[in-house]
């Protein structure tokens, strides 16, 4: 397994609880909200492929 799948979790727990009283909030725009949760979303598939790609590179140069 991926070791960021744990770190994934637990990153987006608290976030996702923050993101939900925030979007209940009738002070802060929805825009923004949305924009927080892709932005992470995004960050969290670059963090993925880069240790993809590292664990591959490790497994080619052990040998």
């Amino acid at each position: 397994m991926n070791p960021l799948v744990p770190l994934f979790i637990l990153v987006s727990l608290p976030i996702a609880a923050i993101s939900l009283v925030l979007y209940t909030d009738t002070g802060i725009e929805p825009a923004l909200v949305w924009a927080t949760v892709k932005t992470f979303v995004i960050l969290g598939i670059v963090a993925g492929a880069l240790s993809f790609g590292a664990s591959r590179l490790a497994e080619r140069t052990k040998a």
